[in-house]
């Protein structure tokens, strides 16, 4: 059993997250502290100025409120933001934060995952800690 646990959320309307939520309650030993984050990809600099000035201040005000409506349906969570390239940054928290388990959703791989790779796949390769992926 683990006791702390990252989800890595993705927002959206189409997006299962639940069945993530799921498992991280199996997985999660009594007291375990579980962490929904959600990764605000970094804009490039070259496509900044087609973005409004305040366009990250109202992407993580939208965010924090979805991850809330979260956290109050998941006892025993709490609701991260990070930025940066998901996977990487994925990794890079959980190990800065202890985590010793990453359950991460993935999906039916299109074309250019196979090209491209896929965050969860980037996350199995690359974090330090357990992994669990459930679809």
């Amino acid at each position: 059993m683990y006791t702390n646990i990252l989800i890595p959320v993705l927002l959206g309307e189409s997006r299962d997250n639940q069945t993530a939520f799921k498992a991280a309650k199996a997985l999660a030993s009594e007291g375990a502290q579980i962490t929904l984050l959600h990764v605000i990809e970094t804009v490039p600099v070259y496509g900044s100025e087609y973005f409004p000035p305040d366009f990250i201040t109202t992407a993580r005000d939208t965010v924090q409120t979805a991850l809330d409506d979260m956290v109050a349906t998941l006892p025993g969570s709490r609701a991260a933001i990070a930025e940066g390239k998901a996977g990487n940054r994925i990794c890079r928290w959980a190990e800065e934060n202890g985590c010793d388990c990453i359950v991460v959703a993935s999906h039916r791989p299109a074309l250019s995952d196979f090209f491209l790779g896929s965050v969860a796949h980037h996350v199995v390769g690359h974090a330090a800690c357990a992994v669990h992926v459930v679809r």
